[in-house]
């Protein structure tokens, strides 16, 4: 056991001498890496900050049917009955908005007032709003549903509410297919950056690594040093990777808050969660370990 230790210990010692032993080398490499790690985690700030936003919207999506102005008197209980008896399976609730009602919320609003005022009567038709029930193609349902109440004479135009909300939650999903595509794109700038630098390592020290295995040094033993070079390289640019994207929060948060206050609102970007900085970290360290071994054995054979 103190001989395996001894074995590490020697190997991690090494690692650092040859770290602090080419100082720009080595900082330029850990910065070109940071600085690529921290776009993902950027971006998953934003995703993680997102996904709130469009859990607190309603994903039941509403539907509202406007009556022709010339409608008759009680058309909209018809629709009411006429919906819950045919569509029962697929509304959830259903509620009428007069027109009445309407144009009064609407005068209490200080920028329709003026609007309204200018024009004689009431020009708002009654209003159906129908909530559909959750189900598993509930964007392709909907629309065939919108398409078909159209089609109603009493009906002068049918508004899906919540179609935005579909379109949100596509968005979310296709970014986080683009994260994946940039977290494999960050591998391979990782593996590529730690398996040249391992290399020029290798290539400097060959006549070392040879005389090594000459007097009896295995493989395990010239690897390990290169091995520590590549995990140390990784866990140090995976933590400044993170230091560099919680500043460049700062003035993003900055601009951010000044846009939601704007809108009468609160918003901000957050790093992900410290577990998964830190397996993000590890999962680096990994990377650059492996890449460190095959560059070494690739680079030393004679």
């Amino acid at each position: 056991m103190k001989r395996w230790l001894r074995h590490h210990h020697y190997a991690f010692m090494m690692a650092v001498r040859r770290l602090s032993s080419q100082p720009f080398s080595s900082l330029s490499n850990m910065l070109v890496i940071s600085m690529t790690l921290a776009i993902p985690i950027l971006a998953a700030s934003i995703l993680i900050s997102a996904q709130p936003v469009a859990r607190q919207i309603a994903v039941s999506p509403e539907v509202t049917l406007f009556l022709k102005p010339d409608a008759p008197t009680g058309t909209a209980q018809q629709i009411v009955k006429r919906l819950q008896a045919n569509y029962a399976t697929q509304i959830q609730s259903v509620r009428i908005t007069p027109r009445d009602q309407a144009y009064n919320e609407l005068k209490k609003d200080p920028s329709w007032a003026t609007a309204l005022a200018a024009i004689p009567g009431n020009p708002l038709p009654d209003a159906v709003v129908v909530t559909l029930n959750q189900q598993a193609d509930l964007t392709h349902s909907a629309s065939a549903l919108v398409h078909e109440w159209q089609k109603w004479n009493e009906v002068d135009l049918v508004q899906h509410d919540s179609a935005w909300v579909q379109r949100l939650e596509a968005i979310l999903s296709f970014l986080r297919v683009g994260l994946g595509m940039l977290a494999a794109v960050v591998a391979l700038v990782v593996l590529a950056t730690v398996f040249n630098t391992v290399r020029l390592q290798a290539l400097t020290q060959r006549e070392e690594i040879a005389v090594a295995r000459l007097v009896g040094a295995t493989e395990a033993f010239v690897r390990l040093p290169f091995l520590y070079l590549g995990a140390l390289t990784g866990i140090i640019s995976g933590l400044a990777s993170v230091a560099l994207a919680a500043l460049a929060l700062l003035p993003l948060n900055s601009a951010l808050a000044r846009l939601a206050s704007s809108y009468g609102t609160q918003l901000a970007l957050q790093l992900p969660d410290a577990l998964s900085l830190t397996l993000a970290v590890i999962v680096v360290a990994i990377l650059a370990a492996l890449a460190a071994r095959w560059s070494v054995t690739r680079n030393t054979r004679f």
